[in-house]
């Protein structure tokens, strides 16, 4: 057996070798299969095709990597939170596997340093980060099944990340937040967008934010989605004090 694996080891190219190596080390364990990491890393931009003959890309592993994580991280919240009630739970489950969150864990991880893409580095989203995190937990799965992808959520997430109490007072959306506390307060609010390109070569959007027709915050992003959570975030810090009070 070890003479088996001795040749399949030294029938990988250099470059495999190195990507099993530099995986493996992330992982915590060896893969049975490199395929699947190697596909969790390749970016649609490089129109790969798979022996199967669809594409060869992570959106499918990421599907299944989100899947996964809130999978594990709901059964971690369920046990370790006996008093939390469906609401809880849901909202505790969506501030760890939140896309800021996600991006985080990538860039934590580095592995922007695999992916395989025809697309500049410098042009991808903060996204491709928790993207290709998500790509990698489906990998696994695919590769070594539920326990060895529960064993890396807990190591790689739950037990470096996630703090119960701090949690609960993060805030995942201060746009929500933003419009909660005006729907609550019969206040009239208007996040007015523009395309703002400025001298930037990269597409940028501006947003002003008016609440009871007076403007109390501005903000210019990269996406319209970027530019309103950006434009919330400074009316909340804004208006924290007033807020608080309700």
């Amino acid at each position: 057996m070890r003479f088996f694996k001795k040749i399949i080891k030294n029938s990988r190219s250099q470059e495999d070798g190195i990507f099993f190596d530099k995986i493996s080390k992330i992982l915590g364990f060896k893969p049975l299969n490199l395929v699947y990491y190697q596909k969790a890393f390749t970016h649609r931009s490089t129109n790969k095709i798979g022996e199967n003959g669809y594409p060869f890309n992570y959106e499918r592993l990421e599907f299944l990597g989100d899947a996964m994580l809130g999978s594990v991280i709901a059964a971690h919240l369920y046990n370790e939170v006996p008093s939390g009630d469906e609401g809880y739970l849901t909202k505790m489950r969506s501030k760890i596997v939140s896309r800021e969150h996600l991006n985080e864990l990538g860039r934590d991880l580095k592995l922007i340093q695999f992916v395989d893409s025809k697309v500049n580095p410098q042009h991808f989203s903060d996204n491709i980060h928790g993207n290709i995190f998500e790509g990698l937990v489906g990998a696994i799965y695919l590769d070594r099944g539920f326990s060895y992808c529960e064993k890396f959520i807990f190591n790689k997430v739950i037990q470096p990340y996630v703090d119960i109490p701090k949690l609960e007072g993060k805030v995942i959306s201060y746009k929500s937040l933003i419009i909660e506390w005006c729907q609550k307060e019969k206040k009239k609010f208007v996040f007015e967008t523009f395309e703002d390109n400025g001298t930037e070569e990269q597409r940028f959007f501006g947003v002003k934010l008016d609440i009871d027709n007076k403007t109390v915050a501005k903000a210019r992003e990269t996406s319209k989605k970027k530019a309103e959570e950006k434009a919330a975030k400074r009316a909340y810090f804004a208006l924290q004090e007033i807020i608080s009070k309700k």
